[in-house]
C-alpha cells in the first residue's frame, strides 16, 4: 500500500483535532499579526454590557471547570485546607463570622432575615439560600436569587484592606455588612449561566480599580482615576471629603484607612469606624502631586445626583458646582476621544437615560422620581447617575457640546432600535438602569439576569450578529468575598475578581478562559481591533504587572476563534518525470513563520491530514512545497495554511485537486 495512503487512513480521524489544537493552544500576547488581521476582518461590532457588584465566587463559584469554590470547600460546603480563614482586625482567626449588621435582607423584603438571625455562621463561605434557614432551624428564612439583600461597602481603600495583600482574609473584618460578605448564590439555573455554558466564561477577570462603581466606570473609559484639582481648597467653595490614611513612615501613605477611637476592636462586636473614609485621595497619594476621586462623586452635568442651582437659563442642565460631591469636568483622554480621532463610531447607551435627563433638569427642590428613585428594593427605574462616566467630561458639556451628547449618549430604547435596524456603532457600551443591574441593596439577581439575557437575544437577532462580540461583566465586587488573589498591579488596581462572559459567533464554545483580564481588557480589545493608540493607563497597568512578576493583561482575543486569512492562489503542478509528486505554489502570507500542507482524498476538507511543515522561504512573493509518495491515478485534494510565530494557524487556502499519472 502507498505510504501516503497508509498515513491518510491512520490519521484522518484525528486530523480535525490536531488542527484545532494548533489554532487554540497558544494564548496570544497581543503581537500576533494573524490574530490582529482576523480581528479586523471578522469583528464588526463590540458590545459591552456592564452589570453591578458581584464577585466571581458569589455567582459563578460552582461553574464547571472554573477556579471556583471547590478549591476552598468540599461538596458539603465545609472549608478545606485551601481556604484561608477570615481573621479579625488584629489578625487573629475569627471563631465565627460576624453577624450581618442591620440584617441580611433589604428594607421591606420578605422573608426578612434580621441581624440576630445571622449570628453564629461558621468561618467559611456559605450558601445564602439555605444558611439562615439552617442556622435558625426555620425553613421560612430560605432566600433565593429573587431576594434583595442588603448593600455592602465597596470602596477604594476598604477593598484593599479586605484583600490584605492577596490573602482575601479580612473581608469579614472590614466590610460594613459583616458576615454576609462570605455568602454566595446557586446561579446555575439562570439565563446568564446558560449563556456562559454555551460560550466563554472568563474566570480570571478582575475589576480594573479597587473599590466601587464610580471609579470602575471611570476606569472603563480612560484606564484612569478622575482628577479633582485643588481638592483641599477648590475655587467653587465645595469641600469634598479627603480620606484619612495611616502614614507609611516615609512621608507617604499606606492604603489603610485610619480607624476611629470608637471603632470596635473586633469584627464580632460591630462594623468598623474610620476617622474619614473620604471620596478623594490625600494629596500626592499616587506620587504625582494631585488629588483624585476614588469613591462616588457626582457628574457636573444632568443627570446628576446633585440638583441645579436655579431653574433659569441653562442652569437646569448643570449640577450645583459648589456641592461637596460634584466633580469638576474631566479632560483626560478617554476611549471615546481615540475612537473619534480614528473615525470609529461609538455610543454609550443607558437604561432610562432620557427619563433621567428630564428628571435632572427639573427645578431645584423638586423631588426626583427617576434619579436614585424609587429608593425601595426593586424600585423602577432607580437610575444611577454615577454609572454614566462620559457625563463627567468637558467634551460633553450640555451647552458647548450639545451635538456630541446627542450623538454619543443614548437611551436603552435607542440600543434596541439600532440593533434591530442593523445600525449599531462599531463600539457600544450598555448600562442597565438600577432595578436591572443586579446591585445588592436595591436590586436582586433575577431581574437583571432576565433583562440582560433578553438584550442578548435581541442582539443575536440583529443583522449585525455575525460580526458581533458581546462582553458581559460586572463593574466591581459589591463587597463580596472571592478566594482568588488579584494580580499585583499599580496603585489603582486591579481589585477583586468578577465574572465575565464572552458571547459571539466567534467565541469559543463551552470554554472556560483562564487568561488574566481586568475591566480595561475591553479597552485593549477595542484598541487592537481599531488600531488605536494605547491609553496611558493601560501601559502603566501592564508595566506594573510585569515589574511585579506577572504578565500584561489579556485583550479577550483568547476567548475568540480568530484565524488570519489563508494563503491565496494555491495551484498544483505535477512533475512529469516523477509522477507521484506534486509541487504546490501559493502567494506568501505576510508575518508567516511557515506553512502547513494538508492533503485529503475527498473534497471539502473531510479526511485532510497535515503531511508537511514548510519554512517560510519566498521567491518573488511566492512560497512552494513538494508532496511526495502519492498513488498514481488517485485524485488528491490540497490546501495550505500559514503558521504564525506562536503556532497559531491561519484559515485554509483555496482547494486544488489533481490525479497523478501512472507512468509505469
Amino acid at each position: 500500500m502507498n505510504k501516503f495512503v497508509e498515513k491518510t487512513r491512520a490519521t484522518a480521524a484525528a486530523a480535525g483535532c490536531v488542527l484545532f489544537a494548533a489554532m487554540t493552544a497558544h494564548a496570544d500576547d497581543g503581537s500576533n499579526p494573524f490574530v490582529t488581521q482576523a480581528l479586523e476582518r471578522k469583528v464588526t461590532n463590540i458590545v459591552f454590557i456592564y452589570a453591578e457588584n458581584r464577585s466571581f465566587d458569589s455567582l459563578f463559584g460552582k461553574f464547571p471547570g472554573a477556579h471556583g469554590l471547590s478549591e476552598v470547600v468540599d461538596a458539603h460546603g465545609h472549608a478545606t485546607a485551601g481556604y484561608i480563614s477570615q481573621v479579625d482586625r488584629d489578625g487573629t482567626p475569627l471563631a465565627t463570622l460576624p453577624q450581618t449588621w442591620s440584617g441580611v435582607t433589604a428594607a421591606g423584603v420578605l422573608p426578612a432575615v434580621t441581624q440576630a438571625q445571622s449570628a453564629g455562621l461558621p468561618n467559611a463561605p456559605f450558601a445564602i439560600e439555605s444558611a439562615f434557614a439552617t442556622l435558625n432551624n426555620d425553613p421560612s428564612l430560605t432566600l433565593s436569587t429573587f431576594t434583595v439583600t442588603r448593600d455592602m461597602y465597596h470602596r477604594f481603600f476598604e477593598n484593599q484592606m479586605a484583600i490584605d495583600g492577596g490573602k482575601n482574609d479580612m473581608f469579614a473584618a472590614w466590610e460594613d455588612a459583616g458576615g454576609l460578605t462570605m455568602g454566595h448564590f446557586d446561579y446555575s439555573g439562570s439565563a446568564l449561566y446558560r449563556l456562559a455554558r454555551q460560550y466563554t466564561l472568563a474566570d480570571e477577570f478582575f475589576e480594573g480599580a479597587f473599590g466601587g462603581s464610580f471609579l470602575n466606570h471611570q476606569y472603563l473609559i480612560c484606564a484612569c482615576a478622575p482628577e479633582y484639582p485643588n481638592a483641599g481648597a477648590p475655587p467653587t467653595g465645595a469641600m469634598p471629603t479627603i480620606a484619612v490614611l495611616d502614614p507609611d513612615g516615609t512621608g507617604g501613605y499606606l492604603p489603610q484607612l485610619t480607624t476611629a477611637s470608637t471603632s470596635p476592636a473586633s469584627a464580632l462586636d460591630g462594623p468598623p469606624k474610620f476617622v474619614l473614609s473620604g471620596n478623594i485621595t490625600p494629596y500626592n497619594y499616587f506620587g504625582d502631586g494631585k488629588y483624585y476621586a476614588v469613591n462616588t462623586m457626582q457628574a457636573p452635568y444632568q443627570p446628576s445626583g446633585n440638583q441645579p442651582v436655579t431653574a433659569t437659563g441653562t442652569d437646569p442642565l448643570y449640577a450645583n458646582p459648589a456641592a461637596a460631591t460634584t466633580m469638576p469636568p474631566q479632560t483626560q483622554t478617554n476611549i471615546g476621544d481615540l475612537l473619534n480621532a480614528a473615525g470609529v463610531s461609538w455610543k454609550w447607551y443607558a437604561g432610562s437615560w432620557n427619563a433621567a435627563l428630564a428628571d435632572g433638569t427639573q427645578a431645584p427642590g423638586v423631588t426626583r422620581s427617576v434619579i436614585y428613585a424609587p429608593s425601595s428594593a426593586r424600585g423602577d427605574p432607580d437610575f444611577q447617575p454615577h454609572h454614566a462616566p462620559f457625563n463627567y467630561y468637558a467634551e460633553f458639556d450640555p451647552v458647548t457640546h450639545a451635538a456630541d451628547r446627542a450623538a454619543h449618549l443614548k437611551d436603552y430604547n435607542d440600543l434596541v432600535a439600532d440593533a434591530a435596524a442593523g445600525t449599531l456603532p462599531a463600539v457600544a457600551f450598555y448600562k442597565p438602569q438600577g432595578n436591572f443591574n443586579q446591585h445588592p441593596g436595591y436590586a436582586n439577581v433575577d431581574d437583571g439576569d432576565a433583562h440582560i439575557a433578553d438584550l442578548v437575544a435581541k442582539l443575536q437577532a440583529s443583522p449585525q450578529w455575525p460580526g458581533m462580540v458581546i462582553v458581559i461583566t460586572y463593574d466591581e465586587f459589591g463587597g463580596q468575598w472571592d478566594h482568588m488573589a488579584p494580580p499585583v498591579g499599580d496603585l489603582l488596581g486591579p481589585g477583586t475578581r468578577i465574572p465575565a462572559i464572552v458571547i459571539s459567533p466567534l467565541a469559543k464554545k463551552r470554554f472556560v478562559d483562564h487568561t488574566v483580564y481586568d475591566t480595561a481588557s475591553i479597552l485593549r480589545l477595542v484598541t487592537r481591533r481599531h488600531g488605536l493608540p494605547t491609553l496611558n493607563g493601560l501601559a502603566v497597568r501592564d508595566g506594573a504587572l510585569t515589574v511585579n512578576g506577572g504578565k500584561p493583561m489579556g485583550d479577550l482575543t483568547n476567548a475568540l476563534v480568530l484565524q488570519a486569512p489563508g494563503p491565496q492562489h494555491l495551484s498544483a503542478d505535477f512533475n512529469t518525470l516523477l509522477p507521484t509528486r506534486v509541487r504546490l505554489v501559493w502567494d506568501a502570507v505576510k508575518g508567516a513563520r511557515g506553512y502547513k500542507v494538508f492533503v485529503g482524498t475527498s473534497p471539502g476538507g473531510e479526511g485532510y491530514v497535515p503531511v508537511s511543515t514548510v519554512l517560510n522561504a519566498t521567491l518573488l512573493g511566492k512560497s512552494t512545497a513538494t508532496v511526495t509518495q502519492l498513488a498514481p491515478r488517485k485524485r488528491y485534494y490540497f490546501r495550505v495554511a500559514a503558521v504564525g510565530s506562536d503556532g497559531l494557524v491561519s484559515e485554509f487556502s483555496n482547494e486544488v485537486n489533481a490525479v497523478p499519472a501512472d507512468r509505469r
